[in-house]
């Protein structure tokens, strides 16, 4: 289990990261800021997952390899921005991959350290959609978590199907992989059909 908490840990940072690094480039930042965002990006959410859970110091900034998934994401997208902003559909399903992963990992290892179920949910949440907010906060744009469809609550239904197989005693792999398939599915659906939630309409 620990090796598949890793693969997916570095799959979905890998994904965050080319993520922070297209926005970087459409924002037209130099290489230093665009290896920052998707340091960001891909990582986040996962240093703060490993601080609220006591997790110190976070994988993220002890294992070399989170750092270099991060600055080889960058690098590739930095020089290979144009093909990958061609395949815009494709880098919403890299997205919605990397959503998945960070929920269900996150998840699993809050509920490794003794978190109570509801707790870890929300910390699988918390690891699906941290990078993400930062990244959009650095480069002064709404969160996408508050205006997306169903982006958040896609991270908590994985994150709750992980829980659920915890409490039910269902082995850990394939509760994982259940509730990221989960979450993946809500999230391309949400983005093919419009799927979200009410918006908040300002009286006139």
């Amino acid at each position: 289990m620990n090796t598949l908490l890793l693969v997916l840990d570095l799959v979905g940072t890998f994904v965050f990261a080319l993520s922070g690094a297209g926005v970087a480039l459409r924002r037209r930042l130099d290489l230093f800021g665009v290896l920052v965002l998707s340091f960001v990006a891909g990582n986040f959410g996962g240093i703060t997952r490993d601080l609220m859970i006591g997790s110190v110091p976070p994988e993220a900034i002890s294992d070399w390899r989170y750092v270099a998934v991060s600055l080889v994401a960058g690098v590739v997208t930095f020089n290979f921005f144009p093909i990958i902003d061609r395949l815009g559909s494709a880098v919403l399903l890299f997205d919605g991959a990397g959503l998945a992963l960070f929920a269900v990992s996150g998840t699993q290892k809050a509920l490794d350290f003794g978190l109570n179920p509801i707790m870890a949910a929300l910390l699988g949440m918390l690891t699906g959609i941290g990078g993400g907010m930062v990244r959009d906060v650095l480069v002064a744009e709404i969160p996408i978590v508050l205006r997306a469809d169903l982006y958040a609550v896609a991270a908590l239904a994985g994150a709750a199907v992980v829980v659920i197989g915890s409490l039910v005693q269902f082995p850990s792999a394939p509760a994982t992989i259940v509730g990221a398939t989960l979450c993946f599915g809500l999230r391309v659906m949400a983005v093919r059909y419009g799927w979200h939630l009410p918006v908040a309409r300002p009286r006139k």
